[in-house]
């Protein structure tokens, strides 16, 4: 039950992380807490390379790196910005969507094809999507999805889902020319390579809020490397399904955290939500 337990830590710090970021962006700029998540997440996973041997280099590993990173680059600023404009109960659970958006892209980049399983995996995402916004019902049958894509949030964090369906195909492919651990810290650190000038361009004006905020920034990422460790650890105990399944609980905490942290309404009808879709990714990835 090792894995167990380094699973659910997975799952509790991905939620402290969404709950670190959404109350930073209070008062910091989103570019600086974007770039928080990535960089203060180093110090957690750099040390690792002392600990592991470093392993030959694939062909493909090069392209996957540059490739997946400038995606993931894109969708940290996207789900940074997606959180700050709507409830976190709201647009956390729709990284769910991920899987749904696998059984496109998956076959498409690594050959990869969805099971009746699968099928009945993405009833119960779009199902638990809809129940999201439940209230929305009296306006029409349709308004639960038409106000998924009227909000910014939830719009962003849609498109989040997919770009992390086409990353988690990358990931597959620069895990299968290194190592998963060599990989996270090669992914990482391109990110926060890759994303330092631009926060220093995007938000130049506002470069003393780091100064300001470090003590508040800092947790933000070292929550989210937390979570990667402990994730890394319960996959060398067990299946990555397992470990997946477990881990999207932290969409139900956020949605709670959410609710008992920032007042945010509608904790009924989004658990409910949030727990069919999680559901749904169960099914998807056993």
């Amino acid at each position: 039950m090792t894995w167990f337990i380094f699973a659910t830590l997975t799952a509790v710090f991905e939620s402290l992380k969404d709950v670190t970021s959404k109350h930073g962006l209070k008062t910091i700029n989103v570019y600086i807490v974007s770039w928080s998540l990535i960089v203060f997440t180093l110090p957690l996973l750099l040390p690792l390379l002392f600990f592991i041997n470093i392993p030959e280099l694939g062909n493909r590993f090069g392209l996957a790196l540059i490739v997946g990173g400038s995606f993931n680059v894109i969708s940290m600023i996207l789900y940074i910005k997606a959180i700050k404009v709507s409830d976190l109960s709201i647009t956390v659970p729709l990284i769910t969507f991920t899987p749904l958006f696998l059984l496109v892209t998956s076959p498409l980049i690594v050959q990869e094809y969805p099971t009746v399983m699968d099928a009945i995996g993405m009833v119960l995402i779009v199902a638990g999507s809809y129940i999201l916004n439940l209230k929305e019902k009296a306006q029409g049958y349709l308004a639960p999805f038409k106000s998924l894509f009227r909000e910014k949030g939830p719009k962003l964090m849609i498109l989040v889902a997919f770009i992390w369906s086409i990353t988690s195909n990358v990931d597959k492919v620069g895990v299968q020319n290194s190592s998963p651990t060599f990989w996270a810290i090669a992914n990482y650190s391109f990110i926060a390579t890759a994303m330092t000038p631009i926060m220093l361009y995007k938000a130049y004006n506002h470069l003393t809020q780091i100064r300001q905020n470090f003590i508040s920034l800092i947790p933000i990422g070292l929550f989210h490397g937390a979570a990667v460790l402990f994730q890394m650890q319960a996959i060398n105990l067990t299946l990555v399904a397992h470990v997946i399944s477990i881990k999207r609980m932290s969409v139900l905490l956020s949605v709670l955290l959410g609710h008992f942290i920032f007042k945010e309404k509608g904790i009924k009808e989004r658990s409910l939500g949030a727990a069919i879709m999680i559901s749904g990714v169960v099914l998807i990835t056993i």
